[in-house]
């Protein structure tokens, strides 16, 4: 069997490859070649860290059995929706039509536990003088970081109308209650064909669980990045 992929070019300054059956499999490259050439590597860590937090999960074949089988040209829009704006509208591919199974919501619930156990391992035991500092060049100190991961999460949830309103000021109460909101929200959406478009782009279910296990996962990595930089790896 083969790895299906969904190519989204022009995104975060370059190109992701969504691999598009298992939430948090994701390629990133400056150019189309660099993606494609990275997409193998990247399956084979993906599986290696769903085994590291004792996910059962196997791939269908090799990892350098991969096929694009879609892909989406990300573009800017004004607040008439029309092109050429500053808004950013991210891809949406045939695959986000389909309803999540109830196996499917499983398996995503476990990747994104997971990814929150490394969010939280990425930080532990740093004083607040380190979380706090912003280096040169960089946008967000890593508190920054954490805050910046509940926000995004948050906003995923408000493309279908599942967002908290309110969320506490301190990061991780935020970062626990929006998590508690998707946790819930896949489990109701299991089945359901829920198709919104907001702000001119479209959302469901498949794509919020998409977005929201790449975001995690992504900041992780800038998260450890940000370690190194400052000395603490």
């Amino acid at each position: 069997m083969t790895y299906r992929v969904g190519l989204e070019r022009g995104a975060e300054g370059g190109h992701i490859a969504w691999i598009l059956d298992y939430p948090g499999c994701f390629a990133f490259g400056h150019t189309e070649r660099e993606v494609l050439e990275r997409i193998p590597e990247a399956i084979r860590n993906y599986f290696a860290w769903l085994g590291a937090h004792g996910i059962p999960a196997a791939g269908p074949g090799v990892p350098e059995d991969f096929r694009v089988v879609e892909i989406f040209e990300v573009y800017t829009i004004n607040e008439r929706f029309e092109r050429g704006g500053p808004r950013e509208v991210n891809a949406w591919f045939l695959d986000d039509w389909r309803p999540l199974t109830e196996e499917e919501v499983e398996f995503g619930l476990q990747v994104l536990a997971a990814s929150r156990a490394d969010l939280r391992a990425a930080v532990e035991g740093l004083p607040d003088p380190v979380l706090d500092a912003v280096l040169p060049g960089q946008r967000w100190s890593m508190r920054g970081v954490l805050r910046h991961v509940a926000y995004g999460e948050n906003w995923y949830l408000s493309r279908l109308g599942r967002d908290l309103k309110d969320p506490p000021v301190e990061v991780w109460a935020h970062l626990e209650q929006v998590r508690h909101a998707l946790e819930q929200a896949l489990q109701d959406w299991i089945g359901q064909s829920i198709v919104v478009g907001v702000d001119g782009e479209f959302w469901s279910p498949r794509k919020v669980l998409r977005r929201a296990a790449w975001h995690e996962r992504d900041h992780v990595m800038h998260l450890h990045q940000l370690r190194r930089a400052m000395g603490w790896s």
